[in-house]
């Protein structure tokens, strides 16, 4: 990106990281042409081994998509139709698509209004005011008549959800948890109950990775993993990425075309190596944002937990004057983000779902206030200041 005074700031650069990277990545195209080595093979065996040794997980499922990840995992942790399934309404739609792909019912609690996060206790009173155990010991819910199984905490722009109180509760009602981690590679939680750092991916019976080419580890197209401890989910979800056949055209079940191009896993498997080096950056310039926003009236910077290390995927800021704000960056040549506007269960594609304005006060108030600022570790520091001077003048008019 340019530090020349007036030159316009992008929101992301995905042109340079690959402009670095330029012959490591054309070799493995290169290597794959040589060896017609497209499907599978030693280029998606390695990277998944790399990104399981990253996340500190056992297993590392390679597949098309972050949505498929999702799905995949739910369904290998034996989510079935008719299920509910808890998340939260502050994400993007594929959290709840890949539910409803699953075969089961999204339904939401809200989030904590510091990190916007799941809050553990709306989990804690969602399980308390509307399930009742039944005479099998499943969890339904009253309203709805139907199984709750699972909870799925999404780790919202880089920073992981609060594990712990997520994961007893899931303990205490036989509830599966899936971390929706497609935001947040190498971002890191302290477990009090196990007194150690623990990577995103590595806590629920499984977890969902993005790799789209936004993300803090992107390919150059589209891409994602399931990441797990657990030796059964793994085999399935291999499985099931690959038209249910545990060995060609032997089919188990009826599975998913979702398998990961190997080209694009050894695309990943060469920014894995940058990729700690990347996330370091994001949080310097998070530090600096925050250095110099923290004054400015009217304003709210990101909080981050003590008990998380953020990798800061988004650096998002919070203010009722959003709009005009965002025109005046646009005015001045800072390209910015809403990350999201509209949560979902005020969707239109969720109107069957019922909920009102107002269901969700603490997610429904952020939607209107958010605005998401220039990141990434091509950005620098004064391109950082730019963006806080523009900021810093139009909140004190």
């Amino acid at each position: 990106m340019s530090n020349l005074p007036d030159a316009p700031i992008l929101f992301l650069d995905l042109v340079t990281p690959h402009l670095e990277l330029e012959e490591e990545l054309v070799s493995v195209f290169r290597s794959a042409l040589k060896t017609a080595g497209f499907i599978g093979g030693p280029m998606v065996e390695g990277f998944e081994s790399d990104f399981a040794r990253f996340c500190g997980t056992k297993y590392c499922v390679g597949v098309g998509s972050g949505t498929d990840a999702l799905r995949f995992a739910l369904i290998a942790a034996g989510i079935k139709p008719g299920d509910i399934v808890v998340t939260v309404p502050n994400t993007f739609i594929a959290t709840t698509e890949a539910i409803s792909q699953a075969g089961a019912t999204p339904d939401f609690v809200d989030v904590l209004e510091p990190t916007c996060n799941m809050d553990p206790e709306k989990l804690r009173e969602y399980v308390k005011n509307h399930c009742v155990a039944d005479n099998r010991g499943r969890l339904m819910n009253r309203e709805k008549g139907r199984p709750v199984t699972a909870v799925v905490p999404v780790h919202l722009y880089g920073q992981p959800a609060d594990m712990d109180p997520i994961l007893e509760l899931a303990r205490q009602y036989n509830l599966e948890v899936i971390e929706d981690a497609c935001q947040a590679h190498g971002a890191e939680y302290y477990s009090e109950r196990e007194k150690t750092w623990k990577k995103a991916g590595s806590m629920g019976i499984a977890a969902a990775f993005s790799f789209y080419p936004g993300k803090n580890l992107g390919a150059c197209g589209e891409a994602g993993a399931v990441t797990t401890n657990d030796a059964a989910i793994a085999s399935m979800v291999r499985m099931i990425r690959d038209h249910g056949q545990a060995k060609k055209y032997y089919h188990d079940l009826e599975g998913y075309n979702g398998r990961l191009d190997a080209v694009q896993a050894g695309i990943l498997r060469v920014k894995l190596k940058h990729l700690h080096q990347w996330n370091e950056k994001r949080r310097e310039l998070a530090a600096c944002y925050s250095e110099r926003l923290s004054g400015a009236p009217g304003l709210a910077v990101p909080f981050a937990s003590p008990v998380t290390r953020p990798v800061y995927h988004l650096y998002v800021i919070f203010t009722g004057r959003r709009d005009a704000l965002q025109k005046y960056l646009a005015d001045n040549g800072v390209a910015t983000g809403l990350h999201y506007p509209v949560p979902l269960h005020l969707q239109n594609s969720y109107r069957a779902i019922n909920f009102a304005a107002g269901a969700f006060p603490v997610t429904e108030t952020a939607a209107s206030r958010l605005l998401s600022l220039p990141m990434g570790p091509t950005l620098s520091k004064y391109q950082v200041e730019r963006v806080s001077g523009l900021i810093c003048r139009f909140m004190e008019q």
